[in-house]
């Protein structure tokens, strides 16, 4: 693990842990405390813009909340987005499904190796105490799986527009370009083991709570897939799953998507959903200092030397007549 500012812990730290890269913003909250013991939320971006994790960091950087963030950047991925052409043949799809389960698979290290260098409480060797999730795209799968797979404990997670069936969304991408995908079977039996509704009973399972966040003219993930995720999640038992659908696509960021921006409209109403679900789960109010109590005005009075007059004992001015020329 390696990290830009190892002894300053106020600013950001770029670094890897666990062979992952990672932007690591500090909790610079000002109104609001940590409470409960999760002080940690890691979060992936897409193969859609955001594609990196500076890039997600600079679109949607949750400095509301009082914890650390950390993004990681996902391994690989396929050549162009998931609302391309590239999802239809056999690369991009196993490209796909080894860079998800890859992030799931390296999640416990990573998270060890980062709670050593930002000093979080947790065991040595192991990820320690309960994590927040959260993620945009192919990320957001990434997390959901991870909630399925129960690798690490967790909290509560917010996910951005998930990429819940690859199925679908390659279904949806040869409707437009009218042409049939190229999968294999091996690259169908992945699809079909990262469709994220077969698995809601054990994301339910882990009694975590979850925000899904859809985009209503979102073309890759349709909103009403993410609307049937969260009621499926319900049924299942999930103690607490919501959905917004929010006036977006799918992308968070511009072409390419690489480079941290200053925020495009999508991704500042993304982001302060995500802050507002976050911290009312994470945090408190900050306790205001008592009221400076005004100590009572005390006059110093210069002490009256001993040859003084006392006070109406003052001779008194002997008059002066004045005569007219």
């Amino acid at each position: 693990m390696s990290g830009d500012h190892p002894h300053d812990l106020s600013l950001p730290l770029y670094g890897s842990a666990a062979g992952v890269n990672y932007v690591a913003l500090p909790p610079t909250a000002v109104d609001v405390v940590a409470s409960g013991p999760t002080r940690l939320i890691v979060a992936w971006p897409g193969f859609d813009p955001p594609r990196t994790a500076r890039a997600l960091a600079a679109a949607v950087p949750m400095t509301g909340v009082p914890a650390w963030r950390v993004f990681l950047d996902l391994p690989g991925g396929p050549p162009g987005g998931l609302g391309s052409g590239a999802i239809l043949e056999n690369e991009a799809i196993e490209g796909y499904g080894a860079a998800v389960e890859r992030a799931v698979e390296t999640l416990p290290a990573v998270v060890a190796e980062l709670r050593d260098v930002l000093g979080l409480p947790g065991e040595a060797g192991g990820p320690g105490g309960p994590l927040g999730l959260a993620g945009f795209s192919a990320g957001a799968a990434v997390a959901l799986l991870a909630l399925a797979r129960d690798v690490v404990p967790v909290t509560t997670a917010a996910l951005v527009a998930p990429v819940i069936a690859p199925s679908r969304a390659a279904r949806a991408v040869e409707k437009r370009a009218a042409r049939e995908r190229t999968w294999s079977e091996r690259a169908r039996a992945l699809a079909d083991r990262l469709d994220l509704g077969a698995l809601a009973p054990g994301i339910a399972a882990r009694e975590t709570a979850l925000l899904l966040v859809a985009g209503g003219k979102d073309r890759v993930v349709p909103p009403g897939e993410v609307t049937a995720l969260c009621d499926r999640l319900r049924e299942a038992g999930a103690p607490a799953a919501e959905s917004v659908t929010l006036r977006m696509g799918h992308a968070l960021a511009p072409e390419p998507g690489t480079e941290a921006l200053p925020p495009i409209t999508e991704a500042v109403r993304v982001d302060g959903v995500l802050t507002d679900w976050f911290r009312d789960r994470l945090a408190e109010p900050r306790p205001r200092p008592p009221a400076d109590v005004v100590p009572p005005i005390r006059l110093r009075l210069p002490e009256t030397p001993a040859s003084a007059p006392v006070p109406g004992d003052e001779p008194k001015p002997r008059a002066t007549a004045v005569h007219p020329n």
